[in-house]
């Protein structure tokens, strides 16, 4: 059984931290997108980290990967998402920036993490 100390994945941390960062922002969009566009957005970002620890917690290195691709898939999502409520004008384009720039580090360390549990196997 291979065991993964998630806590300790530096790209688990950065995405909660990211999840957080997403739940402060989204707190100021407009009530009537509470709904939609913030339940959505909020979900993708619970998503990333969430499917790192769930991957970390099987019981294999090809389970592992399966749900760091399922991470990287929400980490597209919500820039997509992002995006969007910047146009919007929901949010500031300095702060969307600053927040993909991090889902792009977070993805960057995503793919090299699967880069090196692709050489294990």
């Amino acid at each position: 059984m291979i065991m993964h100390n998630i806590k300790d994945l530096k790209i688990w941390n950065k995405s909660i931290d990211l999840a957080i960062k997403v739940y402060d922002i989204t707190a100021k969009f407009p009530a009537d997108e509470r709904f939609s566009l913030v339940s959505q957005i909020r979900r993708c970002a619970v998503s990333i980290p969430s499917n790192i620890s769930e991957g970390g917690g099987r019981n294999s290195n090809k389970e592992f990967l399966h749900f760091l691709s399922v991470a990287n898939g929400s980490s597209y999502e919500l820039q997509t998402q992002l995006v969007i409520s910047e146009r919007l004008g929901y949010l500031d384009s300095k702060l969307c920036n600053e927040i993909l720039d991090n889902i792009d580090e977070i993805q960057k360390m995503n793919f090299n993490l699967q880069k090196s549990i692709n050489q294990k196997l």
